[in-house]
């Protein structure tokens, strides 16, 4: 990292982004879901998707628009299936209900093996890769996936953009094999609108082929991308193809109408969904050389970084990196940029800025 980062304690960043949740009408435990995926994804290095990115989101289609209702209460549909679950979110703020849905899968992967839930009607939970880190970390393999607040892809061939960037995130418990959880987290586009925001922000110029200006025509600059390509081509289309199946058939609508102007008799919301299964619950026990099933991790492991691979990186690996960045500084890392953005934030919400100059730096 050849920036320089401000060293924002937490109880600082919580501090400020606890009462700007407050201030919109946001719960107690609401804003601590909110501030507890912030202060992940910033201490992980998603610069993406931190606290700066996620009041955006509500300032664009949350609380101020009705996309987001603070207070909501979650209602558990009926079911038959004793190991899945189908939610109606009622527009409750995205974070509090995936860490409640991480939570609850879990509770039901203890049980039965593997536990499924399904979420309608929900607001944006910003960095998936966060709740399967946590399940991972604690022991499990997680999956989830989300329809994004707005259509911003075009498909491949296409040249309107009718899907939304649609990430899909998984966790393994990898941190006895090779010291932290395995996670492939990962937007269906070439980049995710966080990262054009981002380098708007700095002042960076995008990758090649990864979003068309208004007149569909390739840009590299983040000032005039209006919409996003997938990655992979025809692969990238087909993941993001996924999430607006798996949405449609839990409840979700239209991806071109979601969270725009309100269309009257139709839904406007994102959906979520969640797995967690316990590793004991796929073992088939019949490990090569009388390995455990602990013991094969690493040994398939080892031998995928073997063999003149041992630069190669694993997925989970710059984010278990960055977080030892941020444990070695003593806070959360934030560029001058988004120290300015924190502090518009601090000053919206009555509280009291940061000083950057009283900010240590790394």
């Amino acid at each position: 990292m050849s920036e320089v980062f401000h060293v924002v304690p937490p109880e600082a960043h919580e501090r400020i982004i606890r009462e700007a949740y407050r201030q919109r009408g946001f719960n107690d435990a609401e804003s601590s879901h909110a501030v507890a995926l912030a202060a992940a994804a910033t201490r992980h290095g998603i610069r993406t998707h931190n606290a700066i990115k996620a009041l955006h989101l509500d300032d664009l289609f949350g609380s101020k628009v009705g996309g987001c209702v603070p207070g909501a209460a979650i209602r558990r549909l009926p079911s038959r299936f004793e190991a899945t679950e189908t939610w109606d979110a009622g527009k409750k703020l995205g974070q509090a209900v995936a860490w409640e849905a991480i939570d609850r899968c879990i509770e039901l992967a203890d049980r039965y093996g593997t536990g499924t839930v399904a979420v309608d009607n929900a607001f944006h939970y910003l960095w998936g890769g966060g709740y399967v880190m946590e399940a991972a970390a604690r022991g499990y393999i997680a999956y989830t996936n989300c329809t994004a607040s707005l259509a911003e892809v075009v498909p491949f061939g296409g040249k309107h953009p009718t899907l939304g960037t649609n990430p899909h995130s998984w966790g393994f418990p990898t941190t006895d094999a090779v010291g932290f959880p395995i996670v492939i987290d990962w937007a269906t586009s070439m980049v995710a609108m966080g990262r054009v925001q981002q380098f708007l922000r700095e002042g960076t110029q995008l990758p090649p082929n990864a979003a068309v200006d208004a007149h569909g025509q390739p840009t590299t600059d983040p000032a005039q991308a209006k919409a996003l390509l997938p990655f992979g081509a025809h692969k990238g289309y087909g993941l993001s193809l996924i999430n607006e199946v798996v949405a449609a058939l839990i409840g979700g609508s239209l991806p071109t109408i979601r969270s725009r102007a309100p269309v009257a008799g139709e839904k406007q919301s994102c959906c979520f969904y969640f797995q967690v299964t316990h590793p004991e619950a796929i073992s088939g026990g019949a490990f090569a050389a009388g390995r455990s099933q602990a013991d094969n991790i690493k040994a398939v492991l080892a031998d995928i970084l073997g063999h003149g691979n041992d630069r190669c990186l694993l997925p989970g690996q710059l984010e278990a990196d960055a977080a030892r960045r941020s444990d070695a500084a003593g806070g959360l890392l934030f560029s001058t940029a988004e120290v300015e953005a924190l502090n518009e934030i601090a000053r919206e919400a009555d509280t009291a800025p940061l000083d950057p100059a009283g900010l240590a730096t790394a």
